[in-house]
């Protein structure tokens, strides 16, 4: 299963209470305040891990706590820390607050009190407070951090107090449940009608294995393919559903997915040519557009190649030179699983996308 879009409860350790304690030993029947402080809670740390692809153990495992500072002791020994709870999350994932209102508001529904966890993720992405995004690998994030260790009473000790009885309790740590979205890494992302061919065209331009089938919908969850050079360059290529027409309104698979591409420096649209599926090629050209420009706006406005599929079919060559006149765009042709234009679109991609 693949998950990208996850709700968790993260809460910090508090900081263990300091010690009230005074020196007793052989031959100091008054020895003075030896109380000490109490140990540091653990934070809850995110860390990126490029060995991760997806968010499926937080689905199951929602709430991430970090353990409590340990107490003071006596003879000015301090507390062990609490441990920290590491987060470990793919590289691309969008940390997101969710507010104390809307939680609030789920948790009384109906005046009805709902455990925590059945509270769900916004409908609206834009009621949430951005907290960061985690993109290279290694990179991280202090989600809650610890409380506070609290002072023992050997720290209060004064001239005019010299058995104080003063300690401190250890601060709280922080807490807050949080959305975790990721948006894969890649530097094209392939979109298109479903059954157009798009997987079969990842599977040729690189290693990557996604299923592929005579029938719509054949991609379930988005993949990412690495073109690699003889100079050791790469492109990486993203492949998702395949979107229809209302797919910015949630119908079919691709709106789910479309956040995967939303970091691409370029899209291809992988076109239909034969009209094999019965319709007409300039008008998936035109449609997959409007969704994609509909579902963001600054996604519609990114550079893009048209990818002309199923040449190999009747009609597609026909098609090709009324779609290049109609669109006034060259389009690459290829033939599915045939090594015709291959090359050409790998040479395009390394010119315009190679790092």
């Amino acid at each position: 299963m693949f998950v990208d879009r996850v709700r968790i409860v993260a809460r910090a350790g508090n900081g263990g209470p300091g010690a009230c304690s005074f020196l007793r030993e052989k031959n100091m029947p008054d020895g003075g305040p030896d109380g000490g402080n109490g140990g540091r809670g653990g934070s809850v740390v995110i860390v990126v891990d490029p060995h991760v692809n997806n968010l499926i153990k937080y689905r199951y495992s929602p709430h991430q706590f970090a353990k409590n500072g340990q107490n003071g002791g006596k003879k000015q020994m301090s507390g062990k820390s609490g441990a920290d709870c590491i987060i470990t999350v793919p590289p691309g994932t969008v940390v997101s607050r969710i507010p104390e209102e809307i939680i609030h508001a789920q948790a009384t529904q109906e005046g009805q009190v709902v455990p925590d966890n059945l509270i769900r993720l916004p409908d609206d992405p834009s009621v949430l407070e951005s907290v960061t995004d985690l993109v290279k690998a290694g990179d991280k994030f202090v989600l809650c951090t610890g409380g506070r260790g609290g002072r023992g009473n050997m720290n209060f000790k004064s001239s005019t107090n010299q058995a104080p009885k003063r300690y401190e309790n250890g601060e709280e740590g922080e807490r807050g449940q949080f959305q975790l979205e990721l948006k894969s890494i890649a530097d094209a992302g392939l979109v298109g009608y479903p059954n157009a061919g798009k997987s079969t065209l990842l599977s040729r331009l690189s290693a990557a294995h996604p299923k592929i089938a005579p029938y719509p919908f054949t991609t379930l969850e988005p993949m990412i393919g690495v073109i690699e050079y003889p100079d050791f360059s790469r492109v990486q290529v993203a492949d998702i559903p395949g979107l229809i027409e209302g797919a910015h309104e949630g119908v079919g698979l691709g709106y789910e997915f479309l956040r995967h591409i939303e970091r691409c420096r370029m899209l291809l649209f992988v076109i239909d040519m034969a009209g094999s599926e019965g319709r007409d090629p300039r008008d998936d050209f035109a449609q997959l557009r409007k969704e994609v420009s509909l579902y963001q706006k600054e996604l519609g406005e990114r550079p893009y190649k048209i990818i002309a599929n199923k040449m190999d079919l009747p009609e597609a060559a026909e098609n090709l030179k009324k779609f290049e006149k109609k669109v006034r765009s060259k389009a690459i042709p290829i033939a599915g699983d045939q090594p015709e234009g291959l090359e050409e679109l790998k040479a395009f991609l390394k010119k315009e996308l190679a790092s």
